[in-house]
């Protein structure tokens, strides 16, 4: 008698187990990834709250391009005296007459930096700001988790897990847009699908994009062997060639520009004649003296604001003169006529930075990589509950374990991670000032609050470790503010009144997050309390219908 052969499974089939498993490996991890990444999109802020710098309530007023150019000949006095035989000089003129003059000077025998006063040239002292790693330790963590060049091909991997994942589920869940508009509370595995198809569905070009141009940012390093095949060993090779290249491609200024010559090599001279042939102020000069070559003066305009500029490439104008001769060698306007090629990366790297469209487009940003960290979040979740309902003892006697860890794991990645990052905010304020590698000891707090959190939820049942921790970070999100008040008499109102921004949003923004945070403790509080049922009403025997 023939046997009809078992039919192999299909497309879908075979997708959904690589979903699941690519989901599972990496989602714990990709939870404080996508975390950290979208905390990230508002580093600077961050930074500028945890310096805790004193705030001024100097009016600043513009300077004027005489008063500018006055300044300029003091940073030049200051570099000559202190840094003569230096590589490269950067001054970075002021704008306001509130801002310092910044220089800088790269030499053999170390660099030189300070800030001076626009007025006099007499170095202004250290701002009295704390010892910080600041957001950048949210974008470190983002693309390396602290852990050097391990831990940047982790990410690495990871990412490509998620993008594996992604595409899977977009083949897995053919009905992905009509159960984007289900959504059906209470009912356990159905709820947590509908909750992860939503979020998927409303973030799905979001996530795609930021994943994607999260690996081919770093192409060069994931993938080094071409360059080195090319170039070698010498790893700034392909930067100098790239930089005579794109020399080569700019050189195009017109004729009396190219013919025209600076009255002399001063810096002064040449600042003048860059005003002249660009459209807006000079507002930075670097002075290059490689050992081979001749030596550059470069000056370069003002950044444009990317919330008014409509280009996703917001780079500077910039004109480079011979510092010997005066004689213009490059001019660069946002607007010329480029190579498209030449700017697939740059467009890969803004996508990814948000360096474009402004506060608005980072507020984007930051929603999406909230909807995409609850994404990851729900599918774990997802996938706990499922196997819950399905367990069949598959690992035998370690299977309660087993799926303890799970529960413990899934704790720990969500309000585990959003936990550290929120000690890492008071680890900074109640830190001794002078404590030494002060901005370590911050990164410890982050990781020891995280391992805290693992250990806390492995001790403590699953819906008690959820609650216990979604309490505790609204409680400590919405005392951030207190804690500022408390240990630098700084405060929101104070931050308000003087229209420093960025700090008062970083406290209001938590502020947010705490009463978000409360009201996820609260559904985890009521959410499994189910009615209890109605008295049925028992009809005597015998009596009337």
């Amino acid at each position: 008698m023939d046997h009809k052969p078992a039919s192999s499974p299909g497309l879908r089939q075979t997708m959904s187990w690589l979903h699941t498993w690519c989901g599972l490996v990496c989602g714990w991890l990709l939870c404080a990834i996508f975390l950290t990444g979208t905390l990230s999109v508002f580093r600077e802020p961050i930074t500028r709250w945890m310096e805790a710098a004193p705030l001024t309530s100097l009016q600043a007023r513009d300077l004027t391009e005489a008063q500018r150019w006055l300044a300029l000949g003091l940073a030049e006095q200051h570099l000559a005296q202190h840094a003569a035989d230096a590589s490269l000089w950067r001054i970075q003129l002021p704008q306001t007459t509130a801002d310092g003059l910044q220089v800088f000077a790269r030499s053999k025998s170390g660099n030189v930096q300070a800030a001076l006063d626009w007025q006099t040239g007499a170095v202004l002292p250290e701002p009295q700001t704390r010892s910080t790693e600041g957001g950048r330790h949210f974008m470190s963590f983002h693309y390396s988790l602290q852990g050097g060049i391990a831990g940047f091909w982790a990410v690495g991997l990871v990412s490509m897990c998620m993008l594996v994942a992604l595409v899977s589920g977009v083949i897995v869940h053919r009905r992905i847009f009509q159960d984007f508009f289900t959504f059906r509370p209470g009912k356990g595995q159905r709820s947590w699908l509908d909750a992860h198809n939503a979020s998927a569905v409303l973030t799905l070009p979001f996530l795609f994009m930021i994943v994607y141009t999260g690996l081919a940012h770093f192409y060069t390093s994931y993938m080094p062997w071409p360059l080195q095949s090319v170039y070698g060993a010498d790893r700034s090779a392909y930067s100098r060639y790239q930089e005579a290249l794109n020399a080569h491609a700019e050189d195009r200024q017109p004729a009396d520009a190219a013919a025209a010559k600076a009255e002399g090599a001063d810096l002064a001279g040449l600042t003048r004649q860059a005003r002249l042939l660009l459209s807006q102020p000079v507002e930075s000069v670097i002075v290059q003296r490689p050992e081979q070559g001749p030596a550059t003066v470069r000056m370069l305009g003002h950044q444009p604001e990317t919330g008014t500029s409509r280009r996703m490439l917001n780079s500077p104008e910039s004109v480079t003169f011979d510092a010997a001769s005066g004689h213009v060698l490059q001019i660069s306007q946002p607007d010329a006529p480029r190579s498209m090629v030449s700017e697939v990366h740059p467009v890969i790297s803004a996508l990814h930075f948000v360096s474009f469209g402004g506060w608005p487009m980072k507020w984007l940003y930051f929603v999406c990589g909230l909807m995409g960290t609850a994404m990851v979040a729900t599918g774990s979740l997802l996938f706990a509950v499922k196997r819950k309902t399905k367990s069949g003892h598959e690992w035998g006697a370690a299977t309660p374990q087993f799926y303890r860890c799970i529960d413990a794991l899934n704790v720990a990645a969500l309000a585990g991670s959003a936990l550290a990052s929120i000690a890492y905010l008071y680890g900074n304020r109640l830190l001794p000032q002078g404590l030494e590698a002060r901005s370590s000891w911050e990164i410890r707090v982050f990781f020891a609050v995280w391992a805290l959190s693992l250990l806390h939820a492995l001790l403590r049942s699953q819906r008690q470790a959820w609650r216990e921790q979604l309490w505790g970070l609204a409680l400590l999100c919405l005392g951030l503010p207190l804690l500022n008040a408390a240990t630098t008499g700084q405060h929101l109102g104070l931050y308000l009144v003087r229209g420093d921004g960025l700090r008062s949003g970083v406290e209001l923004t938590c502020m947010a997050l705490g009463l978000l945070a409360a009201w996820m403790a609260w559904l985890s509080v009521h959410s499994g309390r189910k009615p209890e049922p109605r008295a049925r009403r028992v009809t005597p025997v015998g009596a009337a219908t």
